[in-house]
């Protein structure tokens, strides 16, 4: 799916900063000069865009943000007492129907507009598409393993610390067991990418977004060969592991400092769905 598209879904996973009111509420900004970087919209079809773009940024303002807040408020509580697996996978799968929803919504207001689409703007499309797979295979594909492998330790260490605050040196070994254990996949998910970028094309150049797109962008799993479907879930269940031992070796300060960020992230989407 085209990134236009996708930066509509990442609204429902928006940080906790002072940038962030300005960001989502100039949302449409951004969004409307990334569907055109992705699709050149003209003439009319930019008169639509505004219109499905103000449709959905109402709609999950008004549906989306409000059931963030109790999420973020519950995973505060459940960080501060000390989590348990059950946790984990609670938290997981409400961020994922989130994320479903958003997913669908999104898709609902694009469809009509993407099937009114020209030969040469799907070529435009494809083009940016291999653009952005020419840069995925750079960062995430290229280099020998120990390169990959450090890659992998140094995004993991910056987002756990971006939560609890510095990890010891002990919490940062358990992160870099983690890193050695989980699989690469980075073939498959390249693989598994361009699988969803020619279905998606497919579906424009047949004119079927507005059948297909929504059931299509909600089930963002089907379809995926095996190897990478079991490659996921290892990854996964590794993950878990380490939240699990890093929550057994969190400090009272750590503890803390997530549970603050947390509440900060509740307290500000609770704001932003109140606005008009």
């Amino acid at each position: 799916m085209a990134r236009w598209l996708l930066a509509l879904l990442a609204l429902a996973v928006l940080q906790a900063c002072s940038a962030t009111r300005i960001a989502y509420n100039n949302a449409d900004v951004y969004l409307r000069w990334q569907a055109n970087h992705y699709f050149d919209f003209q003439g009319e079809q930019s008169d639509e865009l505004d219109r499905r773009l103000a449709a959905f940024l109402a709609w999950h303002r008004a549906k989306a943000l409000p059931q963030y807040t109790p999420i973020a408020d519950a995973v505060a509580a459940r960080v501060l007492r000390g989590g348990a697996r059950e946790d984990l996978e609670w938290s997981y799968d409400a961020v994922q129907a989130q994320r479903r929803g958003g997913r669908a919504a999104a898709a609902g207001e694009a469809a009509g507009l993407l099937d009114g689409l020209s030969l040469e703007q799907i070529s435009h499309l494809e083009r940016r598409l291999a653009e952005e797979n020419r840069k995925f295979a750079k960062e995430q594909v290229q280099g020998t393993m120990a390169e990959r492998q450090q890659r992998r330790v140094k995004r993991s260490l910056e987002r756990l610390e971006d939560w609890f605050g510095p990890l010891s040196e002990a919490q940062a070994e358990r992160v870099q067991r983690y890193s050695e254990r989980a699989p690469f996949s980075a073939e498959l998910r390249e693989r598994d990418r361009k699988r969803r970028q020619a279905e998606f094309l497919a579906m424009l150049r047949s004119r079927e977004a507005g059948r297909r797109l929504a059931p299509w962008a909600r089930d963002w799993e089907a379809g995926r060969e095996p190897a990478y479907a079991a490659a996921a879930r290892a990854t996964r269940a590794e993950y878990v592991e380490l939240l699990l031992d890093l929550d057994r070796s969190l400090s009272t300060e750590q503890r803390e400092h997530a549970a603050r960020r947390l509440r900060r992230y509740g307290a500000l989407v609770d704001s932003l769905a109140r606005e008009p």
